[in-house]
């Protein structure tokens, strides 16, 4: 199964059961995410950690 398909899944269930409130959650989790991922190596790291 690729990425793609679990996202069109996703995006899927949540039109189909009305699950709107979910996409603001998902939508921070994936910013998150990739924030954290972008600054993993960086000298910025100790300064988004300290935020969280």
């Amino acid at each position: 199964m690729s990425k793609l398909s679990i996202i069109k899944e996703l995006w899927q269930f949540l039109r189909v059961r009305k699950k709107w409130w979910l996409a603001p959650i998902l939508i921070m989790l994936v910013l998150l995410g990739g924030l954290i991922i972008l600054t993993q190596g960086s000298a910025l790291a100790p300064f988004i950690y300290a935020i969280f």
